[in-house]
Formats: C-alpha cells, sequence, structure tokens
C-alpha cells in the first residue's frame, strides 16, 4: 500500500496511477515505474562544506525523511520525472549546506550553530 504504480505508453505518461496488485502492460510499448508514497529516509552523504574562513569539512551522512503525497505523485513524477527525489531532497541538501557554510566559520558551523542546522535545513526543504 506504500507505493503507486506510473505507466508511460509510447513514451506518454498515462493520466492515472494504479495500486498494487495485479496489472498488465504491453512489452515493449509501456513501460512502468514503481513510485513510494509511504514515509521514506534518503541519506545524503559526503558533504562538503567550505566555510566562510576557507576551511573544508565534509558531513559523512544527513539523513531526511519524507513522504510523496499520493494525491500529488503523477504531477510530480509529470514535472519532475522517477528521481524527483534528487533534485529535491539531494541536491537541495547540497546546495543548503553550501550556503550555510560559505556564510559562517568553522567554530560557528561545528559548535555555535549545529544545533539550528537541521531546522535550517527542514525550513530549506519545505519552501
Amino acid at each position: 500500500e506504500g507505493y503507486r504504480g506510473v505507466y508511460w505508453t509510447g513514451g506518454k505518461i498515462q493520466e492515472t496511477t494504479t495500486m498494487p496488485g495485479f496489472h498488465l502492460k504491453m512489452p515493449f510499448i509501456t513501460s512502468f515505474n514503481q513510485v513510494q508514497i509511504s514515509l521514506q529516509t534518503d541519506r545524503v552523504t559526503n558533504i562538503p562544506c567550505g566555510t566562510s574562513g576557507g576551511v573544508v569539512v565534509i558531513f559523512d551522512s544527513i539523513e531526511v525523511v519524507n513522504q510523496l503525497d499520493a494525491g500529488s505523485a503523477l504531477s510530480v513524477i509529470r514535472e519532475y520525472g522517477v528521481e524527483y527525489d534528487q533534485l529535491w531532497i539531494f541536491d537541495k541538501i547540497h546546495h543548503e549546506i553550501n550556503q550555510f557554510c560559505s556564510s559562517h566559520t568553522l567554530r560557528e558551523v561545528y559548535i555555535d550553530l549545529f544545533g539550528s542546522l537541521d531546522e535550517s535545513l527542514a525550513t530549506a526543504l519545505q519552501r
């Protein structure tokens, strides 16, 4: 129940999604992808962080818990593709970390502001 099926016929995305279960498709004409609509955790790894002082540090990993709304799944896939989370999560995390680090010193990144980093990322991801 945590997935929807998205079909393309002749390269054109179909107007409906399918629930889990048994479905038929025409080989070589119809293609299919599963899209997860239940909670999922994406792990963004090895994120470089260049501070305002010129020091580059690496964040080992950041985990983002997210869920694609079932009612929006088709429009999201139509506009951004099946790998929508690459754009909206992975690339966005890299960008926001770079923005945060470039405007702060090493001390601010690791000590003074580290506790507020997750809130800043959550706010940025929801924009």
